[in-house]
């Protein structure tokens, strides 16, 4: 059996594409996440957007706990169905923890267990890398010709998608996470800035290109990899991982209306979304940022209604921190 490719998990960011070696079959695969995730939340988003919910089940574990200082025995599946509201037993193997899926594939595996991870039935392996460019077109025989048309990656905005990447996962996506998990004050400093620089500079975009999507009329990855960022924002990381130099909700109106049309109107972000799991997975899990494990009940509503078609009538906004407007001036422009 082969190794499962180590997933560095959501402090660190995942990358590659699953290879040729795992060809797209009914009822083959099972989807391992954590709803709290939001590095498993995109693979599933991808899952629903394109109506792949009945060729690959999930099995979802327990937001919380996670284990000692050092993650063992890391994430749980529930004894049943109805210990925690959306998570589920390891409907595949009949596992207690995450880890012995991976032990499964490799009795010697050393590094972390971490969602998502999908198992191949056929060939008992497993793979941990980046699902989000294999998952939107593997099963395009396999669905309806209207789910099959949608790509989140088109050859026409490839480059576009390619170089929003670059700084957009290193100083958004896992940059809530250097600032979140940073050991002591200059280290947060440091850590904090270039994630609302980035935000800033996708504020701009976003307006920019008019919407409703990042790049305009058409929805790509980069709104996917965005979405299960931002719909965390002020839910968590706002309080939580101290990025309260502003919110979403209050200091980027096109941002915020981006986001409320993304989960008000595409069903797929909705139902991929769980605040509980979200909000408890941050606040029980981390001991050494939330030692008595109190969960905010706010904000409230998680997602504010009201989006605005006519993105014209939108003003941009920003934080305008001189270091922060600094740090944005050095982005690559696109």
């Amino acid at each position: 059996m082969s190794k499962p490719i180590h997933n560095p998990g959501t402090a660190d960011g995942w990358h590659g594409s699953i290879p040729a070696s795992f060809p797209a079959e009914p009822a083959r695969y099972h989807l391992y996440i954590g709803l709290f995730c939001p590095f498993a939340h995109r693979a599933n988003f991808v899952r629903h957007l394109k109506g792949l919910t009945d060729l690959i089940n999930v099995s979802v574990v327990m937001p919380y706990p996670k284990g000692d200082a050092k993650g063992w025995p890391g994430w749980r599946f529930p004894a049943s169905n109805d210990e925690y509201p959306g998570a589920t037993v390891d409907k595949l193997h009949g596992e207690d923890y995450l880890h012995k899926i991976y032990f499964r594939a490799d009795t010697e595996y050393k590094g972390r267990y971490s969602v998502p991870l999908l198992w191949d039935t056929k060939t008992e392996t497993a793979e941990s890398l980046e699902l989000l460019r294999w998952l939107p077109s593997a099963f395009n025989d396999l669905i309806p010709p209207k789910l099959a048309s949608i790509s989140l990656y088109p050859d026409h905005l490839k480059s576009k998608i390619d170089s929003l990447h670059a700084w957009i996962n290193p100083h958004l996506c896992t940059g809530v996470y250097k600032a979140g998990f940073a050991p002591d004050q200059e280290t947060y400093n440091k850590n904090v800035v270039p994630v609302f620089g980035a935000l800033n500079k996708l504020e701009k975009l976003v307006y920019a290109n008019g919407g409703p999507f990042i790049l305009g009329s058409e929805m790509t990855e980069i709104d996917v990899t965005v979405y299960a960022t931002l719909v965390r924002f002020d839910t968590v990381y706002v309080q939580h991982f101290k990025c309260n130099l502003g919110t979403i909700r209050h200091d980027y109106p096109v941002l915020s209306n981006w986001l409320k049309g993304m989960y008000w109107d595409v069903p797929a972000a909705r139902e991929s979304t769980d605040f509980k799991h979200i909000k408890e997975n941050y606040t029980k899990s981390h001991y050494d940022i939330n030692p008595k494990a109190i969960t905010p009940l706010g904000p409230y509503p998680d997602v504010e209604e009201g989006v605005e078609q006519e993105w014209a009538k939108l003003k941009v906004g920003g934080v305008e921190h001189p270091e922060v407007l600094e740090f944005e001036k050095g982005l690559k422009n696109e």
